[in-house]
């Protein structure tokens, strides 16, 4: 598109990259369903690792709210940047 090289496939995302993307797209339609974090998390990586006591201190919760924050900076626009071809030192 205006000449710019087309970015890298799908396919060519790394299997980490492309499960992480998964995983925030889920977790933003789960926020967008009014869902807790909480709740995710259950859902996501299973009840049984989700602890009754100490949620807010647990290392899950942190994850699942970057997940939820990831999914909505995409959103607003930054799935874009799938489209670009990644620099060579990142």
């Amino acid at each position: 598109m205006n000449g710019r090289a087309a970015g890298p496939a799908f396919h060519e995302l790394s299997k980490q990259r492309r499960e992480r993307l998964s995983a925030a797209i889920r977790a933003l339609d789960a926020h967008s369903a009014g869902g807790s974090y909480r709740v995710f998390a259950e859902v996501l990586f299973g009840k049984k690792r989700i602890p009754d006591r100490a949620w807010k201190t647990y290392d899950l919760r942190n994850r699942t709210i970057r997940l939820m924050q990831g999914g909505i900076t995409l959103m607003r626009g930054s799935y874009r940047k799938l489209l670009r071809p990644g620099r060579k030192d990142e």
